[in-house]
């Protein structure tokens, strides 16, 4: 865990003790503060028991206190602990601000910091994986993967690669990134802002969370990242760029980069590791050797040229849609779309717009009919109704340059305990049916903050 001199004697109250406020509060407590910390779980509270003093910050004096810790789920527009700390001049942090108060009794090293509406997750991991390619010593934290807190600090010249939803943003004032990457800003949990211009605003935050020198990346050509770049322009001479309008060669070699989405996750990765100091073959070989996030359009191999992807995660049309206009017809469609589940909604969406990529269709699950009666005339059907069943199939029917693709646009609850669930039976399965070795499960799962 990361421990730091800068907490010695200090006193942090703690408010939820899940993942990420249980990982503070060890850290804390290593570290010599004084910490009180509460759950509304007991199980919670007793893995601190005759550590902490165990009280809700709600319910205490908290003159002399530094810091009140909570989690980005905690919605401070609404929260009473927003104002309780208020009213004693004690701030509302994160585990990531905690990180920052450690940051100069570190070893030397960099932080690259990574937000926007969507694609983090991919971008973090992409960025994560140059500096390993690179031969740097990196971790991963934030929004993804183990708890910054709960991880072992990397020696001199390490990377630490932080995604940073603007709930986390709105919990830290002194992260010092060496590289700061908006890459994209649409309306999303409208709920926790006034408005959508709050919520772009605390996005924008990041680009105060920088270093004198460092550098400020912009992907999105959305209006609101637009206005961002434009303010970073007038206030910062040197070292601003636009990824806007920018595009990149070779992404046919990138198997788990597929689509447009991913062309843009890619370039914002790649001018991230050319500010680190990367070099462009090692960028290229990591580009090459990524194999994506588990479940979110996942590489999980190829057998006699086919290629097999776990999009386990797309939940609903809307997320399935990208996975399907990754892949277009060339000029034949090529895709075997594994679709169906516990349907969230009726129709087809966003993914109607592009069945001239697909090749065959294969219905499973408890929607299995209704979309095998929407796709019928439209694509060839097969009606599947188990996993196995149509991975066999589409096994069975697959050429040299075709894609396998479990997206089902559905939850998973009627046949499987998650979509996690449901990925890992498809990789299961691959490997069963191909003869290879099923793809190692990655710990790199990331939450669904903003």
């Amino acid at each position: 865990m990361i421990t730091s001199p800068a907490f010695s004697g200090k006193r942090y109250a703690i408010l939820g003790l899940a993942r990420s406020g249980l990982a503070a509060a060890e850290a804390l407590l290593a570290s010599g503060a004084e910490v009180v910390a509460w759950d509304r779980q007991d199980v919670a509270r007793e893995k601190l028991e005759g550590r902490a003093t165990l009280a809700d910050p709600l319910d205490i004096d908290l003159t002399g206190f530094d810091g009140v810790v909570v989690s980005p789920g905690v919605p401070l527009n609404t929260h009473p602990i927003a104002g309780h700390a208020a009213k004693f001049g004690v701030p509302v942090i994160g585990d990531i601000e905690l990180f920052a108060i450690a940051q100069p009794t570190l070893p030397s090293h960099k932080v690259v910091g990574i937000t926007g509406t969507n694609g983090k997750s991919t971008t973090t991991a992409l960025i994560h994986h140059i500096c390993e390619t690179a031969g740097l010593p990196t971790l991963m934290g934030g929004n993804i993967g183990i708890p910054i807190m709960a991880q072992n600090p990397l020696r001199d010249g390490g990377i630490y690669v932080l995604e940073l939803s603007s709930y986390q943003i709105d919990l830290t004032y002194s992260l010092k990134c060496a590289v700061a990457l908006l890459l994209n800003i649409t309306p999303d949990h409208l709920d926790r802002y006034d408005g959508f211009e709050a919520y772009a605003a605390s996005k924008a935050r990041l680009f105060s969370l920088m270093e004198y020198d460092g550098a400020a990346i912009v992907s999105g050509s959305d209006s609101a990242s637009q206005n961002i770049l434009a303010g970073l322009k007038s206030e910062k001479t040197d070292r601003v760029l636009d990824l806007s309008t920018a595009t990149a060669d070779g992404q046919i070699n990138w198997p788990a980069l597929q689509g447009p989405h991913n062309l843009q996750n890619a370039i914002a990765a790649v001018s991230a590791g050319l500010q680190l100091g990367i070099n462009e073959t090692v960028l290229e070989s990591a580009l090459t050797s990524f194999t994506g996030l588990p479940h979110r359009m996942e590489f999980v191999g190829e057998h006699g040229g086919v290629t097999f992807v776990n999009d386990s995660k797309a939940t609903n049309q809307a997320s399935a849609a990208p996975a399907l206009a990754a892949y277009p017809a060339n000029p034949e469609p090529r895709v075997h779309w594994i679709v169906g589940g516990l349907a969230k909604e009726d129709g087809l969406g966003e993914c109607a717009e592009h069945l001239s990529n697909i090749k065959a269709a294969y219905t499973i699950g408890e929607s299995g009919p209704r979309f095998a009666e929407l796709l019928e005339g439209q694509v060839p059907v097969v009606k599947s109704e188990l996993l196995c069943e149509a991975v066999r199939s589409a096994v069975d029917a697959a050429q040299s340059g075709d894609v396998i693709m479990l997206s089902p646009a559905c939850a998973s609850f009627d046949q499987f305990r998650d979509y996690e669930a449901r990925g890992e039976h498809f990789r299961q399965i691959v490997a069963a049916l191909t003869g290879t070795e099923p793809p190692t499960a990655s710990r790199m799962e990331g939450s669904s903050a903003a």
